[in-house]
């Protein structure tokens, strides 16, 4: 037996505690250091902001940050104060009083852990992101106008609007030594990102709050300060029943779990995309949030959620695991149990710059260019005048409204177009047509002339019942008028169908219909008309009609590019069968092939001269090879060709130049009868014609080595031949293997 005995050369992986204890000190600590270095200027500001006790900033940041690190599903998100709710505390603390707010705080936390517990974190995230940030900007926008009176020496008003409307009074006011604290803070956070990144490494709103309060206290500036408790109060349940005004309760109570629920979920998912990895469990955060609540505000404390800017600052500083949000909360509690002194120094015009600047931080410039791009600045714009201009469910009410206008706008849209002269007219429908639509599209309708002889193109992706019957009253009136209407359906034939006695209502009830430029004439010209058709010419005229209308546009730009030469990757030698489309098969487009197509894909030998028996195809390849330079040629046989069994002995009589022409194709009969099977995916074919097939791609390619252009480029390494087979009847391609003995299905092809 032996026994493995871990000495001082083991280079086994360490034991997980010592891991552990080596991502605390190395990582995690370091950067519990600096969220708390960042969190506690922000924490007071809050507070101040929302009119709160001071000490319940570091309340909830202590307590509330604490059970959400321990009991949320991101391992790295940070919780404490936001000034994402400054706004609605504000409001809340004036109506109710600071006990029932707390009170307020507990029953929003309890509704964060239904939430969670039903399962609704990533249907919160389905909210429009014009919605998300229109909010944030709107509480950006009001704290900054509160906090503005602040720095310039006055008092907030009671609402945004009021602040508004004061400010110019207060510009124009008296400015004392206040002015000056606040705009430096302010100065200070602007210039700091711009700093060396040695000096950056001092969180900047520490560094703008200790540069003001030593500026302050050096030059003994007479200003209001921070005032605390000269102890802690003792630990004891705050939260009170309201007296009344219940309903004003139930919406701040929904108000601020739903604010907080959203904030702390985005925070959360952004940080995911940070480090990447596990995701986090969004429903044990909601959990996790709703029990930090529920204890914040029993010791009187603020909301809490999962702050982004702490969440990243956390990442960005080293953070490993959960415990550096722990250990950070740590910090906090020693600071206000050993450090009250120094708070009570700091002026309160400081912690004013500081929310100003975060406020506007809210407002975030990237968001909205991005939100700009994709059509949503309206959403945006409403979310931002609601919130400020009324209160913040309203702005989220209106946003989500706005958003959900726009969505059923672009769902159910429908263009129409119509052209008229010479008495004929087309009417071209296009997108959704429903109920919504009629009005239009009745006036639309109104404009076509009487008697005229119309197509009435319909590209619909859905047609519902009122839309169907505006449509068929008004063909039925065109017509009794003398004129006369072709509905002309381009895919699903809805208008059809809904004549019958089982139309489509549903849109997964929709044939699958092959494009018109893949489809055969057959189908998309010979389908059962909804009225007489009128004389269209020829399928060939119909069809390059069709693409005039409908390709030539989408191919302009390519084919102008191709208009003074052309460089294709490959001689694509095939029969002239008309099952066969090149570039369809292929999925190739213009400029890509050099299509030579004859009976049975046959290429003449070359005789002891040198010279091709037929000069057609030689001329083909010595242009395709020595001229355009292809690096490839393929030949390509198809399943039940003519050419194989007219080879076989079954060619129509009296067709002499086709019998002639066949005789190139002897030396595949000749391989056919002397050479070893040739295989369709590991199995031989059944009908011998399809097995000639085989044995004619590979005589061909035989051929083509001897051409003296193609095997110069074979000898260079500049060439390439390729065996192809299609089945018709199975619409799969196959290539033939390097071994050339087995036509292997594309999908399972390995060159």
């Amino acid at each position: 037996m032996i026994e493995i005995v871990r000495g001082e050369h083991d280079t086994g992986p360490p034991p997980r505690t010592a891991r552990t204890a080596r991502n605390l000190l190395r990582h995690d600590l370091p950067a519990s250091l600096v969220v708390f270095l960042v969190a506690v200027p922000l924490s007071l500001g809050i507070a101040l902001a929302a009119g709160a006790p001071l000490l319940a900033g570091l309340v909830s940041a202590v307590v509330g940050g604490l059970v959400a690190s321990l009991l949320g599903g991101s391992a790295l998100q940070v919780s404490g104060p936001s000034a994402a709710l400054t706004v609605v505390l504000a409001d809340t603390i004036a109506s109710h009083g600071w006990a029932v707010t707390c009170g307020i705080t507990v029953g929003a936390g309890l509704l964060q852990i239904l939430f969670g517990l039903t399962r609704v974190a990533r249907a919160a995230l389905a909210i429009s992101p014009a919605v998300v940030h229109g909010l944030l900007a709107g509480i950006g926008v009001t704290i900054v106008l509160g906090q503005l009176h602040v720095v310039l020496g006055g008092r907030a008003q009671g609402s945004a609007v009021a602040n508004l409307l004061a400010l110019p009074g207060q510009f124009a006011g008296h400015h004392d030594q206040a002015v000056l604290i606040g705009l430096l803070t302010i100065a200070v956070l602007v210039a700091w990102p711009k700093l060396p990144a040695a000096v950056r490494k001092v969180p900047g709103p520490l560094a703008a709050i200790t540069v003001a309060t030593g500026l302050s206290v050096a030059t003994g500036m007479t200003l209001p300060r921070i005032e605390l408790p000269g102890a802690l109060p003792p630990l004891g349940l705050v939260p009170r029943l309201p007296s009344g005004g219940w309903a004003g309760v139930g919406v701040a109570v929904v108000t601020i779990a739903l604010i907080a629920s959203l904030e702390s979920l985005i925070s959360a998912v952004s940080v995911d995309k940070l480090r990447g990895g596990e995701r986090s469990d969004l429903d044990r955060e909601l959990i996790g949030q709703g029990a930090a609540n529920l204890a914040s505000g029993a010791l009187g404390g603020l909301p809490v959620t999962g702050v982004i800017v702490r969440s990243t600052t956390n990442y960005e500083a080293g953070a490993r695991t959960r415990a550096s949000a722990i250990l950070h909360c740590c910090w906090i509690l020693a600071f206000g149990l050993l450090l009250t002194g120094v708070l009570a120094r700091v002026p309160l015009a400081a912690l004013a710059g500081l929310l100003v600047h975060v406020g506007a931080k809210l407002v975030n410039g990237a968001a909205l260019r991005e939100i700009r791009r994709h059509g949503d600045l309206a959403v945006y714009a409403v979310t931002v005048a609601g919130a400020v201009a009324v209160n913040l469910l309203t702005g989220v009410a209106a946003g989500v409204l706005l958003a959900l206008a726009l969505m059923l706008r672009r769902m159910v849209y429908s263009g129409f177009h119509v052209e008229t002269g010479d008495g004929r007219a087309r009417v071209v429908i296009e997108g959704a047509l429903t109920f919504l639509s009629v009005p239009r599209l009745t006036q639309v309708l109104g404009r076509v002339p009487p008697r005229a002889e119309v197509t009435l193109e319909l590209q619909v992706d859905y047609l519902d019942h009122a839309a169907f019957v505006c449509l068929g009253d008004w063909r039925q009136a065109h017509v009794r008028a003398g004129g006369q209407v072709t509905v002309d359906e381009i895919g699903h034939p809805w208008f059809q169908r809904g004549g019958s006695a089982e139309p489509t209502v549903r849109r997964s009830a929709a044939a699958r219909v092959v494009p018109r430029w893949l489809a055969p004439w057959s189908q998309w010209q010979a389908g059962t008309a909804v009225v007489p058709r009128p004389r269209t010419g020829s399928p060939l005229g119909r069809g390059t009609s069709e693409f005039q209308r409908r390709t030539a546009p989408l191919l302009r730009d390519t084919l102008s590019g191709l208009a003074h030469g052309q460089q294709p990757h490959t001689l694509f030698l095939t029969c002239g069968d008309a099952r066969i489309v090149p570039n369809l098969i292929t999925t190739s487009g213009p400029g890509d092939l050099f299509t030579v197509r004859n009976i049975g894909n046959l290429v003449p030998a070359v005789s002891d001269s040198s010279e091709p028996a037929d000069s057609s195809v030689g001329a083909a390849i010595e242009y395709a090879v020595g001229v355009l330079k292809v690096p490839e040629i393929v030949v390509c046989g198809h399943s039940s060709c003519g050419a194989m069994k007219a080879l076989l002995g079954r060619a129509p009589e009296g067709l002499d130049r086709l019998g002639s022409w066949l005789r190139h194709g002897e030396p595949s009969l000749h391989r056919r009868t002397t050479g070893s099977p040739l295989l369709l995916d590991g199995r031989r074919p059944a009908a011998e014609a399809d097995q000639l097939a085989l044995h004619n791609i590979v005589q061909q390619l035989e051929h083509l080595r001897r051409y003296p252009v193609a095997a110069a480029a074979l000898d260079r390494g500049e060439l390439t031949l390729t065996g192809m087979y299609f089945d018709v009847g199975a619409a799969q391609v196959s290539l033939l293997d390097r071994a050339g003995r087995d036509f292997v299905p594309t999908g399972a092809f390995t060159p």
